[in-house]
């Protein structure tokens, strides 16, 4: 329905009283059907006669029925809906403007009215005329009868005219039932319909569903098969490996016994060695020997870590963990690195503090070199337990003193110096020992 029909005003036409009643008794009948599929297409006036059976909803809601239908063109429309469900052939005979020749006239007006087709109005009007003109037949036909009968049958034509109403409340009763009927087998047809869609889905479903199951249980039956394989295979190596171990434990004692009898042999020969040459120990380490102002290559001992920065402390941390090591510390290229914005003197005292905690923990043997040209005068400053100062001579620079003591340790005494100046890094590397950067020495103290 299109919205200019919407807002329409309603069609003045005068309906038969038995147009009427049949319009009604139909909008009756549609009514409850309404209900039943769904409230909210009931309008609020007819819905406390939704629920009552179509006769009595038909006499007690005649008047709500009867305005809804003439202001309401949405429900009338619903209702002409449920009317092409229950008369299919008259509705569509009546919307074509050719309604069937036998069809009652009090139905195809009805129809009409409901439907609404184009000049529906000349439908109504045709079927009422018919309607007229069968009740005025009809009576012409009665007085004719009445004329031509005795006086005494007059108590009989009462009798025949109440028997004939009888007849005809019931006929439009069962009318209204086999309208009822033809609406409930529309339904059943629809839903039978939408029963076999559903059941055709269903039995899609289940064949997908018994395919998939079979490729499953295929699927099982290979893991399985697989699984006992697996199984067989672990039984074999869990014998093999049994059978190792006891092998293995035959033979460890021969095994350890040869290897206690060498370390046995080993340590005796060393404290023979030790009482025959009777080596004193060393008062002295070679870095004690070197004094400011004052050459041989000095190895690392074989030790070689690749994938660390310069810069990073897991570096410094690794090279203090092998055994011997003398780290060298370039003064001043560290503290004014970290501690710039200090004193000299104040610089000196924290790198100090410092390294005294290094050497505590690493039991390592500590040099710091400062530059002796900076001293603002002579220092008195006493070097903490574990680390060695030395100042540069005049005339000579910390670079200079550093190299030196590089070059005093012996081949293969494993030395670090730090410091991230060029010049000195690239020059100890060419002796044989390891360089780290200042930031890793800073952050290494700044961890604690």
């Amino acid at each position: 329905m299109s919205s200019q029909e919407a807002h329409e005003p309603p069609a003045v036409v005068h309906l038969h009283e038995a147009v009427r009643a049949r319009a009604l008794s139909l909008a009756a009948d549609a009514l409850g059907a309404m209900a039943a599929s769904s409230a909210d297409e009931v309008p609020l006036s007819l819905r406390p006669f939704a629920r009552f059976t179509p006769i009595r909803r038909a006499r007690l809601a005649a008047v709500p029925l009867a305005t809804a239908l003439e202001v309401d063109p949405v429900f009338r429309q619903r209702v002409g809906d449920r009317v092409r469900l229950a008369l299919p052939d008259l509705a569509t005979a009546v919307e074509e403007g050719a309604p069937l020749p036998a069809a009652p006239p009090a139905d195809v007006a009805a129809l009409a009215y409901l439907l609404r087709p184009a000049a529906w109005e000349d439908t109504v009007l045709r079927a009422q005329e018919t309607l007229v003109e069968e009740a005025r037949s009809a009576g012409e036909r009665e007085q004719r009868l009445a004329s031509t009968r005795p006086t005494g049958s007059v108590r009989e034509d009462t009798a025949v005219r109440a028997e004939l109403s009888r007849l005809r409340a019931e006929l439009l009763v069962l009318r209204r039932e086999h309208d009822e009927l033809r609406r409930r087998l529309g339904d059943a047809r629809e839903r039978a319909r939408r029963a076999e869609k559903e059941l055709e889905a269903l039995n899609t479903v289940a064949a997908r569903d018994r395919s998939a199951g079979e490729t499953a249980t295929t699927a099982a039956q290979a893991a399985e098969a697989e699984n006992r394989r697996l199984r067989g295979k672990l039984a074999a190596a869990e014998q093999a490996v049994t059978a190792a171990r006891t092998a293995a434990r035959d033979g460890k004692g021969s095994d350890d016994a040869r290897v206690w009898l060498l370390l046995d042999t080993l340590v005796n020969a060393a404290s023979g060695l030790r009482r025959e040459l009777a080596v004193p120990p060393p008062t002295q380490r070679p870095a004690d020997r070197v004094q400011p102002a004052g050459g041989q290559d000095n190895g690392f001992g074989g030790v070689g870590l690749r994938g660390l920065d310069r810069d990073d402390p897991a570096l410094l941390d690794q090279l203090l963990g092998v055994p011997g090591l003398h780290l060298v510390v370039d003064g001043y290229n560290v503290t004014k690195a970290g501690y710039g914005t200090l004193s000299l003197e104040a610089q000196r005292n924290r790198l100090l503090a410092g390294l005294s905690g290094l050497a505590a923990q690493t039991g390592a043997e500590l040099t710091v070199v400062f530059d002796g040209a900076a001293r603002e005068a002579p220092v008195a400053t006493a070097a903490p337990r574990g680390v060695r100062l030395l100042f540069s001579a005049p005339g000579q620079i910390a670079d200079d003193l550093i190299r030196e003591l590089v070059r005093a340790e012996p081949p293969g005494r494993p030395v670090v110096v730090v410091s991230s100046d060029r010049e000195v890094a690239d020059t100890v590397r060419a002796m044989g020992a390891r360089s780290v950067g200042s930031a890793a020495l800073l952050r290494r103290l700044a961890r604690g």
